[in-house]
């Protein structure tokens, strides 16, 4: 039987394992902190099967000054680590040329349009209860400019398959309730689906992993080539050989690709949420607040308020004005919204520049596969993944998948 080792055990790296166990592979999993709430536990806990748009655009770098004047704002980056950041931000101006954009939008639709089923297929697998629901989403506009500069983001979309249509005032309050705080426009996306807690999908993976393989808490140091097996060597001194790895580890994952030789460029974009378990009102479907760069969405473990994006070095203490901040914008929305009682997160998502994880094979050694980089991506693509994942370890690459091999940073 083929041994493989999964270093990660965040919900990309989960996910891998659950597949690479139903095709009769002998899987490993380390994880380096599994009591800890990794970024994909802090999700919205939405599918976000629309956002085939890379982040790294046009209109979006329009928007950064504005955005970087306010520090609480949909971005911001942290000042002492701006030198570490600029070949990453250098890359991300690089990726917003339109070509970039196109290969981009064109990639993130091929890997989106199976998410769904391949999140129908995850949860079949790992014996799981059905944990998608399809609610759709309300984005809402504050102003007509704004929902007029983002038709030709969704325009695009539609042509890879994305089902939008407007939507009055009025009938987005009728959908939602509990909306009553001002904004001018609004869009539905009827098919968009979320999952009941991202948390419980986790631990549900997990549990497979630790009953159909292994499980062990390591903080992987290095991934080394010998002869006929790949060695995983662990911060503690001790190592164990396999026949194939899988390098998950979301943003530590860099660490581990440049001692291979070869070079990434990821970082941590890091997200901030509140989860409320008892708000008072109830939502039916995800509300984006377009502007703000946030969204709230209805989950088992109550109503979360999160989103935005902080760059800064991995390991910088958490900033929860943002989160404090979210709120308070969300209450000219929800005005019913409890000022307190809400438990805050951060959490580290791992971001490449233009937007696409990497996912393939190591270009000298295919037998070493990547899998990190999803972004705010992590559980839309955590399924897709591991199906793509578990091709790779048995020698197929699709040729759509290409497009997101660490070769494009070498």
């Amino acid at each position: 039987m083929t041994t493989v080792a999964v270093i990660g055990g965040g919900i990309v790296g989960s996910a891998a394992a659950v597949w690479l166990l139903a095709e009769g592979f002998d899987v490993t999993v380390f994880e380096r902190d599994p009591d800890a709430r990794p970024a994909s536990t802090g999700n919205a806990g939405i599918l976000n099967l629309p956002e085939i748009s890379p982040l790294a655009r046009p209109s979006i770098l329009a928007s950064v000054p504005g955005w970087l004047l306010d520090p609480l704002g949909p971005l911001t980056l942290r000042a002492r680590d701006l030198p570490a950041l600029t070949p990453w931000l250098a890359r991300f101006v690089y990726s917003a040329r339109p070509s970039q954009v196109a290969r981009a939008t064109a990639a993130l639709g091929f890997i989106m349009k199976t998410a769904l089923i391949d999140h129908q297929e995850l949860a079949r697998r790992a014996g799981l209860p059905i944990y998608m629901r399809r609610n759709g989403s309300i984005y809402l506009y504050d102003t007509d400019a704004i929902f007029r500069s983002a038709l030709s983001e969704w325009k695009e979309r539609a042509r890879y398959g994305v089902d939008y249509r407007e939507v009055t005032v009025a009938e987005a309050r009728a959908m939602v309730p509990a909306l009553k705080g001002g904004f001018e426009r609004a869009l539905l996306t009827p098919d968009q689906w979320s999952v009941t807690s991202p948390l419980e999908i986790l631990q549900g993976l997990r549990s497979v992993v630790s009953a159909r393989g292994r499980l062990l808490t390591a903080t992987i140091d290095a991934v080394r080539s010998d002869g006929d097996k790949v060695t995983v060597a662990a911060a503690d001194g001790t190592a164990s050989s396999f026949d194939r790895v899988v390098i998950a580890g979301g943003v530590w994952s860099r660490d581990l690709v440049r001692k291979l030789g070869l070079r990434v460029l990821l970082e941590a974009e890091r997200g901030y949420n509140t989860t409320f378990a008892d708000p008072g009102f109830s939502l039916d479907m995800s509300v984006f607040f377009s502007a703000h760069g946030f969204v709230a969405s209805p989950l088992n473990d109550g109503l979360r308020i999160g989103g935005a994006v902080e760059l800064a070095a991995v390991d910088a203490p958490p900033n929860f004005e943002r989160a404090r901040a979210m709120r308070a914008k969300a209450r000219r929305y929800f005005p019913d919204l409890p000022e307190t009682g809400g438990k805050e997160w951060m959490g580290a998502r791992p971001a490449t520049p233009d937007s696409m994880a990497v996912i393939g094979p190591h270009p000298q050694d295919p037998r070493i596969v990547f899998a990190f980089g999803h972004g705010h991506l992590g559980l839309t693509l955590s399924a897709a993944t591991a199906r793509h994942v578990t091709a790779l370890v048995g020698g197929r690459r699709e040729p759509g998948l290409v497009p997101f091999g660490i070769e494009r940073f070498q």
